[in-house]
C-alpha cells in the first residue's frame, strides 16, 4: 500500500493505493495517530484501494474514534469490493461513506 497526503489547514486527505492489510496497516495507523492533532476533518480516499483486511478496518475504526472527538471523518471513492466489506462487517453503519 502507498498513500499520498494532502494537507490544507485543519483538513487532511489520505489517498490510499493498493492493499490495506496486516503488513501495511501499522504504517497507516502510525501516521494517523501522529498526524491528527489540530485536525478537524479527515478524508480517506479509497479510489485506488484494491483490498482491505480486518487490520485495515481496525485502523479505520481507531481513526473514527479519534475524529469523533475532534471533528469528522469521511471515506470517499470506494470500489464495489470495498463497499461490500463495509456492508458485511457493519462498518457502513459506523463510517461516513460518500
Amino acid at each position: 500500500m502507498e498513500y499520498n497526503i494532502i494537507t490544507s489547514g485543519s483538513k487532511i486527505v489520505i489517498e490510499l493505493t493498493g492493499r490495506l492489510d496486516t503488513t501495511t496497516a501499522p504504517k497507516l495507523d502510525a501516521f494517523i495517530h501522529s498526524s491528527l492533532e489540530g485536525i478537524n476533518e479527515l478524508c480517506i480516499d479509497m479510489e485506488r484501494l484494491e483490498y482491505i483486511s480486518s487490520a485495515g478496518l481496525r485502523v479505520l475504526l481507531a481513526a473514527q474514534r479519534i475524529m469523533d472527538k475532534q471533528g469528522r471523518m469521511i471515506i470517499t471513492g470506494c470500489r464495489e469490493e470495498i463497499t461490500e466489506i463495509f456492508d458485511i462487517t457493519g462498518f457502513s453503519d459506523i463510517l461516513t461513506i460518500e
